[in-house]
């Protein structure tokens, strides 16, 4: 009965509670990507993020590089050790209930000459054994295995959180290489598009129906294609580096299909509220963190309380070299420590760890609202990319038939030089634009993968 008082008692002042989450709160958390308005942006159904990497980045190549990446990022194979030495510690912690048995002493064998008449040699031998147990009364050991184990959890979500940033990097990066072949492909298009009108104008200032300064003007407009085209290639080439650098392998031309291949989805279904904070990996972190500093509060509220270590001690031996053959001699002890002044040592570290656990609440809480706000931001990136590249098709529809248009006027000195230039600088423009934004698009759903957590295998 004292013992189930005793223990109903430890209960009730926080040593043996088990962490459980704070409220909080997630309305209004995703902003709605179509409305001015702070309303929700959809209801919490089956959620994007939870969808496997595969059936969100169905390309080939890039379903190969991404597997190449899980297997050699040096950034993952990080996290993974870092997970697998929190286990090493977890092991160690559970291993701390059991009894400490250490064999052996300062003397295991003796031999003694006594100067008599006669003299006498006498022989001893003894082999000791001590078995200690600490009686975890108040939750210390059991704290600080509970707060381990948080902290294993959190480490698992850095793993999760590296893989879904490993992903997202090389999605992005494939796509960028995909977007700049499509920009040179556009660039080299229009400098033969150039080269014919510098041509033309040459013709025509050889007749003489041209001044000198119009076919400065085209020549000009041609070199530029040019440059545009070479400042490509180098990015290409910055780009297929970085993402090697990603797949764990040296430099070097990358594979990979066109801009005009990629599928990507076009519904989203985001989740909100506890299922934004079961997803993502670095708020399931922060939370893992919390919990550990709640342990953390459990294990310096412990030490307050006494120490109570039980032992047993037993040694095989002959008794000092006694005519007694070898027989066993044996010791149960206890060992009581209770704290009483420890120069303010213990109110310290129990302060120390309450404002620790409030630092990790409000660490906690602004991951939360970090989620909300990337999730937000990617949705709204996406329905704004798709908007301008609509709108940027049919720009290029109207510049293509422009450019044909001023084209074929000159040739019958119904339009100006300058007027052709324009039309194909416009053209170049929008088509260039039009590439960035389905690029800028793709980047969105990567973006809305990762902030809704990326947790499919």
């Amino acid at each position: 009965m004292m013992m189930m008082s005793a223990a109903l008692l430890l209960s009730s002042c926080g040593l043996y509670n088990k962490y459980e989450r704070p409220d909080v709160n997630t309305t209004g958390l995703i902003r709605d990507a179509l409305s001015d308005v702070d309303t929700l942006a959809v209801q919490d159904t089956a959620s994007f993020g939870n969808l496997p990497w595969r059936s969100v980045f169905t390309d080939p190549q890039l379903q190969q590089l991404i597997e190449q990446g899980l297997a050699k990022n040096a950034d993952l194979l990080n996290a993974t050790l870092s997970v697998q030495m929190y286990e090493t510690m977890l092991k160690a912690a559970k291993l701390a209930f059991l009894p400490a048995v250490n064999f052996g002493g300062n003397s295991v064998g003796n031999i003694q000459t006594l100067y008599t008449s006669p003299s006498q040699t006498m022989k001893s031998y003894s082999f000791p054994a001590t078995a200690t147990w600490t009686l975890d009364l108040f939750g210390n050991i059991l704290s600080q295995k509970r707060s381990t184990q948080m902290k294993l959890l959190g480490t698992k979500d850095y793993q999760m959180a590296v893989r879904a940033q490993v992903i997202g990097g090389i999605a992005n990066c494939y796509y960028t290489l995909l977007m700049l072949d499509e920009q040179l492909r556009i660039v080299t298009s229009m400098s033969e598009m150039a080269k014919e009108t510098w041509d033309m104008m040459k013709l025509q200032y050889n007749l003489g129906r041209m001044r000198s300064t119009s076919v400065q003007s085209a020549e000009a407009a041609y070199l530029s294609t040019l440059t545009q085209a070479n400042d490509f290639r180098r990015q290409i080439r910055s780009t297929e580096n970085a993402l090697c650098l990603l797949i764990g392998q040296a430099g070097q031309q990358i594979p990979r299909t066109t801009l005009a291949q990629q599928s990507l989805p076009t519904e989203f279904s985001a989740g909100v509220g506890m299922a934004l904070l079961k997803n993502r990996p670095d708020v399931h972190n922060a939370e893992m963190s919390l919990a550990a500093c709640f342990h953390d509060v459990q294990t310096a509220r412990s030490k307050f309380y006494p120490s109570i270590t039980v032992g047993f001690s037993g040694a095989f031996g002959n008794s000092g070299g006694s005519l007694n053959p070898g027989k066993w001699l044996t010791n149960l002890f206890g060992n009581l420590t209770q704290p009483i002044f420890n120069r303010g040592a213990l109110t310290a570290g129990l302060k120390v760890s309450k404002l620790q656990y409030e630092q990790a609440f409000n660490t906690w809480q602004n991951a939360i609202l970090k989620a909300g706000n990337e999730v937000s931001n990617a949705l709204v990136n996406y329905n704004q990319y798709d908007a301008n590249s609509q709108i940027e098709s049919q720009r290029i529809e109207v510049l293509t038939k422009n450019v044909e248009d001023t084209r074929s006027l000159y040739k019958s000195s119904g339009s100006s030089y300058l007027e052709v230039l324009t039309a194909q600088q416009q053209l170049l423009s929008a088509q260039i634009n039009k590439v960035t934004d389905d690029f800028n698009k793709m980047q969105a759903v990567v973006s809305l993968y990762t902030a809704l957590g990326g947790g499919g295998k």
